[in-house]
């Protein structure tokens, strides 16, 4: 296959997810309900907690700059913390404890009830975020999971499970992009108007 076939082949495997999400009316309300839980955390003075591994790391750190910084309009920060960046946090904790609690410690230790948790995994099997959705519901902190395929063990220990369609992982990263800037675009809304 040479490059252009391939990237069409990309490019039409997007659109499709894409389609598929689109008319996935369930998940798009649960969607909303997650949206309305998050204005809800910011409008008690809380903040959001966002982890995931590889490349969904970097898309935690994305979406927090962008919760931080701003997306679509100038307005005053909101509070957000990706918890993949911090060397000494991570590197402690994964020496003392193991990686499997390099979110949840974290949680254990920072979150409050007036706050929110995303957490990013492409499979749904990620250890860490099934830990750290497991110390959510222990501390009564409501959890969201931008997952794929069929969710997996997060699609039972999160209180809302977005599964974005797709078979590649590229794809569902590229839902997961998508998804990210729609929920901080309609809680700058919410937050600040339109």
């Amino acid at each position: 296959m040479n490059t252009i076939a391939r990237l069409k082949k990309n490019l039409d495997a997007s659109i499709l997810a894409k389609h598929q999400l689109l008319a996935d009316e369930g998940c798009l309300e649960l969607f909303s309900k997650a949206v309305e839980t998050v204005v809800d955390r910011y409008k008690r003075g809380g903040r959001i907690y966002i982890a995931g591994n590889g490349g969904s790391a970097a898309d935690a750190q994305h979406l927090a700059a962008e919760f931080v910084s701003r997306l679509a309009r100038d307005r005053a920060p909101l509070p957000a913390e990706a918890l993949t960046v911090d060397s000494s946090i991570l590197t402690a904790i994964g020496n003392d404890y193991g990686f499997d609690l390099v979110f949840s410690r974290q949680l254990a230790g920072k979150a409050t009830n007036k706050d929110i948790f995303l957490g990013i995994t492409t499979s749904g099997q990620s250890l860490n975020i099934l830990k750290a959705l497991e110390q959510c519901q222990a501390m009564d902190v409501p959890s969201i999971i931008f997952c794929g395929h069929d969710g997996g063990q997060a699609k039972a220990l999160a209180d809302y499970c977005i599964v974005a369609p797709g078979v590649a992982t590229s794809t569902i990263q590229e839902l997961h992009i998508v998804l990210a800037h729609t929920l901080c675009e309609c809680v700058e809304v919410a937050m600040f108007g339109e």
